[in-house]
Parts: structure tokens; C-alpha cells; sequence
């Protein structure tokens, strides 16, 4: 697995909807149970002057159009891919 995931990681996530480039994978949530991926997670873009990141990209195994030598095609709202990030406590 280790090897396969590896290869993920190396491919750029495209959105077939509008063709916007989200980035590149950065993990997978797997089911345990049946050892499934389900989602794949790409970091959200960079902020201002590249201080910190928005919120990252979760894509559901689904929305996977399909995976090729160098990129991944998706299909669907980005809106709806969002993980919201807690907020932090300073104290």
C-alpha cells in the first residue's frame, strides 16, 4: 500500500466542472473495516502572502472521475468538499 499511495501523492487534482486545479493529494481516509479508500484530502490554497491555509479539500471516492499517469479528474462543487478547520484557543 505503501508504494501505490506514494504514486498518489505525486498527481494533481483537477475539477473537470471548471477545470481549476486544486493541488496535490496529501492523504486518504480509508475504512478500516472494509479497507477501502473513501476520500482523498488535498490542502486548501494558501492565504495571504502564503500565511497559513484555507480550509482542505475532502473528495469522496465518487466524485473520482478518473486517475491517470499525472493528474486526478474530479467532478463536482468544491463548496461541498470543504473540511471546516476548528478554531484554535490561545490560552
Amino acid at each position: 500500500m505503501c508504494n501505490r499511495f506514494t504514486k498518489l501523492k505525486c498527481k494533481e487534482v483537477i475539477n473537470v466542472c471548471d477545470g481549476c486545479r486544486l493541488g496535490y493529494v496529501s492523504d486518504v481516509e480509508v475504512d478500516c473495516k472494509c479497507g477501502q479508500i473513501t476520500a482523498i484530502i488535498v490542502p486548501g490554497p494558501c492565504k495571504l502572502f502564503g500565511f497559513g491555509r484555507q480550509e482542505d479539500y475532502v473528495i469522496p471516492w465518487p466524485c473520482i472521475r478518473n486517475i491517470g499517469d499525472d493528474i486526478i479528474l474530479i467532478e463536482g462543487d468544491l463548496s461541498k468538499f470543504r473540511l471546516p478547520k476548528g478554531k484554535r484557543d490561545f490560552f
